[in-house]
């Protein structure tokens, strides 16, 4: 699925300038967010909330514990790729667990990283240096640096989440010459998790994992597939002894891919519909028109295409398929990533897991709960249940979505009625 980013040649040039998140009505550097990271900070400064600082991974623990964030969801990349490039090999891989709302990860000997979804903003990207004395109180510092890489054409154009397969070289370097790709949903399999460890079965079909990249002088680039192939046990590739979980789990790296993908859908949604609005009120106020709350004209059709794009999101449309016979991963990630989540009264829920042709059982993702799918500007999120009520009732004729069959959506119709998604639409 492509982002519809075609209809901002009708914006003001205003409006189309570098790092447009930063202007109105955004001002994402200006503003101050509420995140579960600004929650916390008020707790410990007003001593409700005490980490224990006995080193940086009981800091480490206690964050997961406090954003409700569970240790199985314990994924490893060793590529240089990210802020502490100098931390992390093949050797000493940057760990990274993640929540509904919120991911945290660990270089060894490094700062934790902390990155945390504001509803309006998107993420908030945070460092922390866990090796500070009793005395003193842990600090969040916010890291704009991030943004050379977490805001712009990687992510798209706005402050996002980041996955990438790299060729990675034996000291974790991306050979560069051979390019990258950004993990989604859409992504093949073979091209997944270049530069990641990967625990679990998978059959015959190979990935980018747990594998070395060898440059030849041709520009041409060797990576033994296979050899990463099906691993379960990440013991004889590094020491694994500092880490909290021995596992960087197949099924975790897919469903944080898939996390990650549509929050970023969502937040450009979001901002480029407060951009729209923005505009539409801008222009009325200035030629003295009454300032209409509902879009008009320029905004309406840049909304209808943002909500395109966030129901092709929800609806996993072009999901990439599973190896043949499925995937396994470690049975201790999808009991814990299971524990939050409405339910039916018979027991289902948008987090169930297939596993065998697909990552989930019902292809409606979890990220209707999400703060930011919940906090949609009201134009956006009406015009976006609606369509997906067009969906699941068979109204939507254009033929996208019939790739969900009668039943499914049936039971994703009831899922969403019984968890009150729809519920003020």
């Amino acid at each position: 699925m492509k982002l519809n980013l075609f209809l901002f040649s009708v914006l003001p040039a205003f409006l189309l300038a570098e790092d447009e998140y930063e202007q109105a009505p955004i001002r994402y550097s200006e503003t101050q967010p509420r995140d579960a990271v600004y929650a916390l900070e008020k707790l410990m400064n007003a001593g409700q909330v005490k980490l224990d600082c006995s080193n940086a991974w009981t800091v480490l623990k206690g964050l997961l514990k406090q954003f409700s964030i569970p240790i199985e969801s314990q994924v490893l990349v060793f590529s240089k790729t990210s802020k502490q490039n100098d931390r992390i090999s093949p050797q000493t891989p940057r760990v990274i667990y993640f929540g509904d709302d919120t991911y945290v990860g660990y270089s060894v000997g490094g700062s934790i990283e902390v990155s945390s979804i504001d509803p309006l903003l998107g993420p908030i990207f945070y460092l922390l240096d866990p090796e500070v004395a009793d005395s003193r109180p842990l600090r969040f510092e916010r890291d704009q640096s991030c943004l050379s890489c977490h805001g712009g054409p990687f992510t798209p154009e706005i402050p996002g989440l980041l996955l990438r397969s790299v060729f990675p070289s034996a000291e974790g370097h991306p050979i560069m010459s051979q390019g990258s790709t950004v993990v989604d949903t859409t992504t093949p399999f073979s091209d997944r998790w270049g530069g990641w460890y990967v625990t679990g079965k998978h059959g015959a079909l190979l990935h980018r994992g747990n594998v070395i990249a060898t440059e030849n002088s041709d520009n041409t680039c060797d990576l033994p597939f296979e050899k990463g192939a099906n691993i379960t046990d990440l013991s004889t590739l590094f020491d694994t002894s500092p880490y909290p979980r021995k596992q960087s789990d197949i099924v975790a790296l897919m469903v944080l891919e898939h996390q990650t993908f549509v929050q970023n859908v969502l937040t450009k949604a979001n901002h480029t519909s407060l951009r729209a609005m923005h505009m539409q009120t801008s222009l009325q106020k200035e030629l003295g028109e009454i300032v209409q709350k509902e879009p008009t004209g320029t905004a309406r059709r840049i909304i209808d295409h943002c909500a395109d794009d966030v129901i092709e999101a929800l609806f996993f449309k072009d999901e990439a398929a599973l190896p043949e016979g499925g995937i396994e991963g470690d049975a201790a990630f999808p009991m814990a990533f299971s524990k939050r989540v409405p339910r039916t009264t018979d027991g289902r829920s948008l987090k169930d897991l297939q596993l065998l042709t697909r990552l989930f059982k019902y292809r409606c993702s979890y990220m209707v709960y999400s703060l930011t799918f919940r906090s949609l500007t009201a134009p956006l999120k009406q015009t976006v249940l609606a369509r997906m009520k067009a969906v699941l009732t068979g109204q939507e004729l254009t033929g996208v979505f019939d790739y969900l069959g009668a039943r499914e959506r049936q039971s994703i119709s009831r899922i969403l009625d019984e968890t009150r998604v729809f519920e003020g639409s």
